[in-house]
């Protein structure tokens, strides 16, 4: 293979975007210069990224970045690559408070930073707080930063003892261990993805001690599995009420939300 079009038209997985990374040119440039021939070290480069893309690493992971909502998010295998579905806690978040209101918000469990920084983006004068127990983590999160964010290293609430918030926000590991899915995600953190026998011993965790954590009629919000809900209202329902729950882009159950008793 020579020009650009023989190696869009070679089948390869992910060919255009990863021709697109490698020369640094658009979709529409790549076409519109698709009888453009690669030099020896731009198909070396190339074929490089296309054996890459065909172990199975994800196109992320690659490129090293990654969009959610309105922002570009830098991602390594330190965290998870965020989906499109986490962002439907972002709405849910900015709909529980008024523009006049300056909320305090934990953001447990960061991974990259996508919740925290999309919040604190969209509301600057929001008091926010994101934790990780993996510094590897935090570290890419604050590389992602926008705006000022109290990072705080720790496992969920150990990282900040004594502290209260008004909405508790988190995408935990909740995939049960032995998964069939894990086949698909091997090139992304396990203790970012798994979470005991039936997936919830961190959302457990999580909701047995949100109430210290909280101020008057503050919430906790959560994504969770598609098959998940029911338990998880169960779960929430000694200590919270006003339970909402919502289902994602392709409708399946994703998450819910609760206000403390």
């Amino acid at each position: 293979m020579d020009t650009i079009q023989d190696y869009l038209n070679s089948g390869a997985k992910d060919i255009a975007p990863l021709l697109s990374l490698m020369l640094g040119k658009n979709q529409a440039q790549l076409i519109a210069y698709n009888d453009h021939c690669l030099s020896n070290e731009e198909k070396s480069k190339i074929n490089k990224l296309i054996s890459q893309r065909e172990k199975g690493v994800p196109f992320a992971y690659i490129s090293g970045t990654k969009g959610f909502y309105h922002l570009e998010f830098k991602v390594t295998p330190d965290t998870l690559i965020p989906r499109p579905e986490t962002e439907l806690l972002i709405d849910i978040a900015l709909d529980l408070f008024n523009q006049q209101q300056h909320p305090k918000i934990i953001d447990l469990g960061t991974g990259s930073g996508i919740i925290a920084i999309t919040l604190a983006d969209k509301n600057p004068k929001w008091n926010i707080t994101a934790t990780d127990y993996s510094q590897s983590a935090l570290n890419i999160a604050k590389q992602n930063t926008t705006t000022a964010i109290n990072f705080q290293k720790g496992s969920w609430f150990d990282a900040v003892p004594n502290k209260t918030f008004d909405l508790i926000v988190s995408n935990p590991p909740y995939i049960r261990e032995n998964d069939p899915y894990l086949n698909d995600l091997t090139y992304e953190p396990i203790t970012a993805l798994t979470s005991g026998r039936d997936g919830l011993d961190d959302i457990r965790i999580i909701i047995d001690n949100a109430p210290k954590h909280l101020n008057k009629d503050g919430y906790i919000l959560l994504e969770h599995g598609y098959d998940q809900q029911a338990k998880i209202i169960e779960l929430l329902s000694v200590d919270f009420i006003n339970i909402k729950t919502f289902r994602d882009y392709n409708k399946n159950d994703r998450a819910i939300v609760a206000q403390i008793k």
